[in-house]
């Protein structure tokens, strides 16, 4: 390694300082799928990040999704998905899926990749300790659920004795069922709960863009009160909005940041938490 790059790793590491200190000691709460998740290079990179932030002293909440692997695993035992509005219809077939794949093998497998680049993590789902409680959202969608109640103290517990929390988005009813929650609804909500400092949500796209067939126009902050505006001239549309209604509410309701990255960019959550440039689009 030359002197000059010996030079710019210390730059950097000198840029990253007065990050460290400002959030040492706060939740960031990371919502995590999609083609970061698909990617075993990009997962790698995904996992080292939140480990580093661990390590600093920041105290990271992961919270997974895992569609195209419940698509593959409805698949195998001969089962179409089947979506509705763009979200997924849940019999109690599915929903019996959806808990295996996310609860019984993603988080575990998370938690596992996290402890062999030298972190601690916990997976835990909404189920555990009643972290979760929802009711049915749609009849027509069948156990998918709206979260009506969010119980942070496990999820606080498994922070306090220094493990990174690794969450799956099932949610316990009134009567015993389980519920499948949309993962960046649970992100937003839990971070509200948790106090969280920041909110960063994983996406397959470099964030907001003003218009969606140029990726050179990312709006790189968005100011709440723009956002019914660019609602109205649909910049915000389609699969964006509830990705940026739960950047909202977020806000609205304590959480002092909330961003939108590409989690396919090697390292974006550090990049965007560490650094002056910053990635995405940040919504305040």
């Amino acid at each position: 390694m030359t002197e000059q790059e010996n030079l710019r790793r210390a730059e950097i590491i000198s840029e990253a300082l007065p990050y460290i200190q400002e959030y040492k000691d706060d939740i960031i709460v990371i919502k995590y799928g999609g083609a970061a998740m698909a990617s075993e290079v990009l997962k790698r990179n995904v996992i080292s990040d939140i480990v580093l932030l661990q390590l600093v002293g920041i105290k990271v909440v992961l919270v997974h999704g895992g569609g195209p692997e419940i698509n593959e695993h409805l698949k195998k035992i001969g089962k179409e998905p089947k979506f509705v509005n763009g979200l997924r219809y849940t019999d109690r077939e599915t929903m019996d899926v959806v808990q295996m794949v996310l609860c019984g093998k993603i988080g575990k497998e998370l938690a596992a990749l996290i402890a062999g680049r030298g972190g601690q993590a916990l997976s835990l789902s909404g189920l555990d300790g009643g972290m979760m409680m929802a009711k049915q959202l749609n009849a027509e969608l069948g156990f998918v659920g709206e979260l009506n109640n969010i119980d942070a103290q496990p999820v606080l517990d498994a922070i306090d004795k220094g493990y990174i929390p690794v969450i799956s988005t099932v949610a316990g009813g009134e009567n015993g069922e389980s519920y499948n929650i949309n993962a960046d609804i649970a992100a937003s909500r839990l971070a509200i709960a948790l106090k969280a400092k920041k909110l960063m949500l994983l996406t397959d796209v470099r964030g907001l863009l003003r218009d969606p067939n140029d990726s050179g126009s990312l709006m790189p902050v968005v100011p709440l009160h723009e956002v019914p505006l660019l609602v109205k001239e649909g910049v915000i549309s389609g699969g964006m909005k509830p990705k940026v209604d739960c950047c909202v509410q977020a806000v609205r309701e304590g959480v002092s940041r909330t961003h939108i990255l590409d989690g396919r960019m090697p390292h974006a959550i550090l990049v965007e938490l560490l650094s002056d440039s910053g990635v995405g689009t940040m919504i305040l």
